[in-house]
């Protein structure tokens, strides 16, 4: 693992932002926008793309995402999808809940996982637990000990959103083993930026939102389906997913057979020429940049940060239990109202999360000089 040198000159950040917010939603580096606007200024001349660009571009995303995760996925189990609740709603339609049944979730997480999960229980007659918050931030002991022969889901995140704890998913995977349940995650505020151990996780569901630390565009991404899941009924049903849609004289004959693999569960239209094509080289420069590599550049960053907080009377989940590239802190005193207008004023840029918390996430283009922004902020407002 390298701590990589900033690599602000590939992105349109200029020296006097201070941009903490990665979490947020990630900045697009020129090289991604590039990609975009080439995709599309393609539409203007839309005759020069022909049908085989529709499923040549898919299958260049499909392939870009599966090497993110492990050599045992392969494109084939990818479907290209607009969001992370779009690809949590595939998983809660494809698994049938049964009265009795329980769905665990954690607290304070994401809407897209509890709503989407929360609403599928509901109608099944199923219980939607959400299990609470741990005072020693072990996520992990939390959601084993929750687990017996009720549990049919465990929807989690790898890194939570507000605070950066991290959720010893292989372990839980063990405990969800032992009942016979499923694991549908949602990766997008970790993948692409740290160790993630595909093999021994060994997802049924998996989706990620191309905006945040894949780097990539709003509105589209990736949703891993393991192989037993993929003869699953889709949410829609469109003529892309379906077996012989590259011959485009052929559509109305209408097939009843689907595309091989997770093809089906695409969302509709997901040739998208402009977003497609930037999420794929989003992806091909986090390989550049090699994730490790960026998790240890981050880490390095909000090591710093927790450092320096921590003299002011800042709090943070234990290393032992954090992500590296993700820091939530907690103030000593009563977070001002107006606290985010004062730090964007003074164009530092973080979010601020459940109340209490200031979520920190920098990224390969920051420096030195974006923390010490930061604190010429922080200190005079926040001293205790």
């Amino acid at each position: 693992m390298t701590i990589l040198p900033s690599q602000r000159h590939l992105f349109d950040i200029p020296d006097t932002v201070s941009y903490l917010n990665c979490a947020y939603m990630s900045p697009l580096s020129r090289r991604v926008a590039t990609a975009g606007t080439d995709g599309l200024e393609a539409k203007r001349q839309p005759w020069r793309m022909f049908p085989p660009d529709f499923f040549r571009l898919t299958q260049e995303g499909r392939a870009a995402f599966a090497s993110l995760l492990a050599s045992r996925a392969t494109a084939d189990d990818i479907a290209i999808v607009p969001a992370a609740s779009y690809g949590m709603a595939v998983a809660a339609a494809a698994v049938s809940l049964k009265p009795g049944q329980r769905v665990l979730a954690l607290a304070d997480e994401f809407p897209s996982t509890i709503l989407t999960w929360r609403d599928a229980a509901h109608r099944a007659g199923a219980e939607f637990v959400l299990l609470p918050r741990p005072a020693n931030h072990d996520w992990a002991t939390v959601v084993c000990e929750a687990i017996d022969d009720r549990t049919a889901v465990a929807a989690l995140p790898h890194v939570h959103w507000i605070d950066g704890a991290v959720v010893d998913l292989a372990r839980v995977r063990t405990s969800l083993n032992r009942v016979g349940a499923i694991l549908a995650l949602d990766l997008t505020q970790s993948l692409g930026t740290g160790p993630f151990d595909f093999d021994a996780v060994a997802p049924d569901f998996l989706v990620a939102a191309s905006y945040k630390w894949l780097m990539g565009p709003y509105s589209i991404g990736f949703l891993y389906v393991a192989p037993r899941w993929q003869h699953s009924r889709p949410l829609e049903h469109h003529w892309f997913g379906r077996l012989g849609s590259e011959n485009f004289s052929a559509l109305t004959t209408y097939p009843e057979d689907f595309q091989p693999g997770a093809r089906r569960f695409d969302m509709g239209e997901p040739a998208n020429f402009a977003l497609l094509p930037a999420a794929i080289a989003a992806i091909e420069q986090i390989k550049t940049w090699g994730v490790a590599n960026i998790a240890e550049t981050a880490g390095a960053l909000t090591d710093q940060i927790v450092t320096r907080a921590t003299e002011f009377g800042f709090t943070a989940v234990p290393n032992q239990y954090r992500a590296r590239h993700y820091l939530g802190l907690r103030a000593p005193t009563p977070i001002p109202a107006d606290l985010a207008d004062q730090l964007a004023r003074a164009q530092v840029f973080i979010s601020i999360r459940g109340g209490d918390t200031l979520r920190i996430t920098p990224h390969v283009y920051n420096t030195q000089a974006d923390i010490d922004r930061l604190f010429d902020v922080l200190v005079p407002t926040l001293r205790p």
